[in-house]
């Protein structure tokens, strides 16, 4: 059967044209094919929806995350997916907007981790969408180890050639960390550009940085990566002139090849990457120095980790309404933010969240923020929260539990939180339960679990050194406050010289008791 509907001469253009102006012109039929064309651009998606992101319609109304002025500010400055800067034909209104970039996602697996390729795939498509890109598809090949040329071989970069062209993509992002050498041979045989999963997380971490330390962690973690992958095109590797004509006409002894313009990016970089360096050691005497004074005062500190994206600052938000962003977004927050919290008999802990970690987290980046990660290093109690939506919940423990185990943080006491329980039914809990069966079950949006959670926090926090029995004087109720700021207060009684006292306290408030410590 041939189809006898005649062809739109416009619609092969790809032509969009102002609504209202072509219902005034009386266009019905270029209309509906406008909108149409723009729903089929803003609802579809080739490659599918990434599984590490929530649905719209579960992720709510941020009620108990307070204002979320930087998540206006951050989703104010998101560029428009869907729409084009090119004027597609002059007998039509011009409609500009920015656009983005087309992306097509490749990854190796060795036979036997078909599952786990796909979802490493499938979070590397939310990393992509998250740093602002579209993806159009994505493909996956089993070999035993990834092609030392072109990652995938000859042959199949030849078709992934095709299927760029195909969909349209302007580029191509690697799953894996690619060598300086296998990205140039794949850009040579696809023609468009390609980076790697590595390049997406720190672009990522470019955007999200806000405060100082953040902001030079992430350059110094970008100069890291960039420093090995430098490339000289036409001046880059000529050399600078000796003798006489060099800079400042040194003379004998200042002939020779010179330094090449690469040479000189690398020194540039190089030094760049110490000034960096000594400014982040110079962040740490303050944020030691807070530490030290919470020490000092015997408060103990519960530190929120988990895979990004597992609502860690929602978890925050709820226990404290400590106001910090919440994104349905990879990374969405990587400055460590500490909020004051108390138990139910007045003990005053802090509550730390910290960046996220993702799997083949960039060494790099692990370095950078080291000095933000000692937050989890240095806690007496650790909040591990995974998402229970996610499809693969053992993995992002793993993968958080290394990073852990990378920054000495193994041997703390752990608290796993899955979050989100709303979205799962009683057989998927009974399945969680089996990866960690002192495990809470919570959720940050409807409030469900959160006592339990109080409860279980409050029981691992750990008790003062020093237990004593003091009766002290009515005049010094200072000291009564401390103890139940600073200690744990076991049991008390009013006697006619004054308050007696069982408590558990620090060295340094049981020094001050001590004139009014009895047997």
């Amino acid at each position: 059967m041939t189809d006898t509907t005649t062809p739109d001469p416009t619609a092969a253009n790809g032509l969009e044209v102002d609504v209202d102006l072509a219902r005034a012109l009386g266009a019905p039929d270029l209309v509906d094919r406008v909108l149409a064309r723009a729903e089929s651009r803003t609802g579809a998606r080739v490659f599918g929806s990434a599984q590490a992101l929530q649905d719209v319609t579960t992720t709510g109304d941020g009620s108990a995350d307070g204002e979320q002025w930087d998540r206006e500010e951050r989703a104010a400055l998101r560029r428009v997916a869907g729409l084009s800067t090119e004027l597609e034909d002059v007998t039509e209104v011009e409609y500009r907007q920015l656009r983005l970039e087309n992306v097509v996602l490749v990854g190796v697996y060795s036979q036997g981790s078909q599952l786990d390729a796909e979802n490493s795939l499938r979070e590397l498509a939310a990393l992509a969408e998250t740093a602002g890109a579209v993806v159009l598809d994505g493909v996956l090949q089993r070999r035993p180890h990834p092609d030392p040329a072109t990652y995938v071989g000859r042959g199949k970069a030849a078709e992934l050639k095709d299927i760029v062209a195909a969909v349209g993509a302007d580029t191509v992002i690697a799953d894996t960390e690619l060598a300086p050498s296998q990205r140039r041979a794949l850009e040579d045989v696809v023609k468009v550009k390609v980076i790697d999963r590595t390049t997406v997380i720190l672009d990522i971490f470019s955007q999200h940085a806000k405060s100082r330390e953040g902001k030079a962690q992430v350059e110094l973690a970008q100069l890291e990566y960039l420093l090995p992958r430098l490339r000289g095109w036409g001046d880059s590797m000529s050399r600078q002139a000796g003798g006489q004509v060099g800079a400042g006409g040194a003379g004998m002894g200042s002939r020779g090849p010179g330094e090449t313009k690469i040479e000189l990016d690398r020194r540039r970089i190089r030094t760049r990457m110490a000034q960096l360096r000594r400014q982040i050691r110079d962040f740490a005497p303050a944020r030691e120095a807070k530490r030290g004074e919470r020490k000092r005062n015997t408060i103990p500190s519960v530190a929120i980790a988990g895979y990004t994206n597992a609502g860690k600052s929602s978890l925050l938000n709820r226990l404290t309404s400590a106001g910090v962003l919440v994104e349905n977004a990879l990374f969405a927050t990587l400055d460590a933010t500490v909020r004051r919290s108390e138990t139910s008999d007045g003990r005053v802990y802090t509550l730390a969240d910290t960046v996220g970690f993702v799997r083949n987290l960039p060494h790099q980046l692990v370095e950078a923020f080291r000095s933000t990660l000692e937050e989890v290093a240095d806690a007496d109690v650790i909040l591990h929260v995974v998402d229970a939506h996610h499809p693969d919940p053992a993995g992002q423990i793993q993968t958080v539990r290394d990073v852990m185990g990378d920054v000495g943080a193994r041997d703390i006491h752990e608290i796993v939180v899955f979050n989100k329980a709303d979205l799962v039914d009683d057989d998927a809990k009974l399945v969680l339960r089996g990866l960690a069966p002192a495990a809470v079950f919570v959720s940050s949006r409807t409030g469900a679990g959160i006592d339990e959670l109080r409860q279980v926090v409050e029981a691992a926090l750990p008790l003062p050194d020093v237990e004593l029995r003091a009766l002290v004087p009515y005049e010094r109720g200072d000291l009564i406050s401390a103890i139940h700021e600073q200690g744990h207060l076991l049991e008390r009684s009013h006697e006619e010289g004054g308050t007696l006292v069982h408590a558990h306290v620090s060295e340094r408030l049981a020094a001050a008791l001590e004139p009014f410590r009895v047997a």
